[in-house]
């Protein structure tokens, strides 16, 4: 199946690549890094498959497939990181949605769907218009939204008020829990997307929950450092040291 894979996160795409590669009759002919990209690689490689992110800048997953074009349709997949109540309002038409990030097993199963409508064109155009039509009727509980995080093989979903940080080291991300350290799912730009109004960037590395802060420290005339409720300290940069200050009212 020559397969396209559409996410504005290169480290998601690459993780759903080098999963993908484990399948022999699996042929991945591009990647796109945002909806216009899609349109023109879809119209370019007529790809059998394509996984689909729903949250891309510009243009997302459902005005992507809006504007699909031609008359052989391919199969949709979606790959989210919504939360599972978000994930049940989205299920109305897909092949399969796949919560990041994604494991051998659940790609496999998804896999074996797409497999069986290969040669059904009519139930592959059915499902493209009811992913249309469900943008019309977005998730009530989208804003409700847990944070996925992951230990060793394990994957754990967080309540907001159990974060206190999330701190980023390169290409991966930390979550700073309130009982533990996990990894997360999705880069510091879009986890910043999706967050609860209580979190904050103090510094391009740094998100924190400023309901856990407990201290501000000046260390300079524009430099700042917060101290979290595990005593954990972040530096706050030169040009959030206003914002943290206004919206902690100190």
């Amino acid at each position: 199946m020559r397969t396209l894979i559409v996410d504005d996160e290169p480290i998601a795409r690459r993780v759903l690549r080098e999963g993908l590669e484990t399948f022999p009759d699996i042929e991945i002919v591009g990647e796109a890094a945002d909806g216009n990209q899609a349109l023109q690689k879809i119209k370019d490689f007529q790809p059998d498959l394509v996984f689909l992110d729903l949250q891309m800048p510009a243009m997302n997953g459902f005005e992507v497939v809006r504007n699909l074009r031609g008359t052989r349709m391919p199969i949709i997949v979606i790959a989210t990181a919504f939360d599972q109540n978000a994930i049940e309002a989205f299920e109305v038409g897909a092949v399969d949605y796949l919560l990041k990030p994604i494991s051998e097993a659940r790609l496999q199963r998804t896999l074996e769907r797409v497999r069986e409508l290969q040669d059904r064109p009519v139930e592959r155009a059915n499902a493209i218009a009811k992913i249309t039509a469900a943008e019309e009727q977005p998730p009530k509980n989208v804003l409700a939204r847990k944070i996925l995080g992951r230990v060793g093989a394990a994957h754990v979903l967080l309540e907001p008020d159990e974060i206190l940080a999330f701190q980023a080291d390169g290409e991966l991300v930390w979550i700073v829990g309130t009982r533990q350290k996990l990894l997360a799912t999705q880069t510091l730009r879009a986890l910043e997307e999706r967050l609860e109004p209580q979190f904050k960037r103090v510094h391009r590395n740094a998100i924190v929950n400023v309901n856990h802060v407990r201290t501000i420290t000046t260390l300079s005339s524009q430099r700042w450092q917060v101290t979290l409720s595990n005593s954990l300290q972040i530096i706050v940069s030169k040009r959030q040291a206003r914002n943290i200050r206004r919206i902690l009212n100190w």
